[in-house]
């Protein structure tokens, strides 16, 4: 527990020095495989414009930091640069959730939402109004698709785990951002 507790305050150290919102929740256990391990609420990254909605997902403070790196480095530059304009709003379908992989259907492997190490990110909200989502803007080869598929590709390099709309019909609506150390990206 004494190392868990180092990481975990070496990550909030780092979120803190970052201007991003964590509070770190209790350890807790759902039974089973379910847990939240080093968790928290994300809030508020002050160092961004672009808010989280629902807000305060729970998650681990490595996926927290995680999030925090691919906003500024890529969705948020992406989008100035392909879209003209700033992200707002980081629309998403959560993080924490007790259940297995594909919610079930098919498998029976734990996801790692029932560990609170994946956020499934929907779409995001512009400051010129637009909507630009998964569902409606992956396909083709205009700027939003082009968005979509630079902030996937960025992302695999800092999640170890990114599935798309290319990996199965599951993922048609969402990207999951997996923080492991497993490396897989489509």
């Amino acid at each position: 527990m004494l190392r868990e507790s180092a990481e975990l305050n070496r990550c909030v150290a780092e979120l803190t020095a970052a201007r991003v919102n964590f509070s770190p929740k209790p350890d807790r256990v759902d039974g089973g495989a379910c847990h939240q391990i080093q968790a928290g609420l994300l809030g508020a990254d002050m160092g961004t414009v672009a808010r989280m909605s629902p807000g305060q997902p729970e998650m681990t403070c490595r996926l927290a930091l995680a999030v925090s790196v691919w906003r500024r480095q890529s969705l948020e530059p992406a989008a100035r640069e392909l879209l003209g304009s700033d992200v707002v709003q980081i629309d998403h379908f959560g993080a924490y959730a007790c259940r297995n992989v594909n919610n079930g259907v098919g498998s029976t492997r734990i996801s790692a939402h029932a560990q609170a190490a994946a956020l499934d990110v929907a779409g995001v909200r512009l400051r010129d109004g637009r909507r630009i989502n998964l569902t409606d803007d992956w396909h083709g080869d205009g700027p939003e698709a082009r968005f979509l598929r630079r902030i996937r590709d960025d992302a695999c390099s800092i999640f170890g785990t990114v599935l798309s709309p290319d990996y199965n019909a599951v993922h048609r609506d969402h990207l999951h951002l997996e923080a492991t150390d497993t490396r897989f990206c489509r």
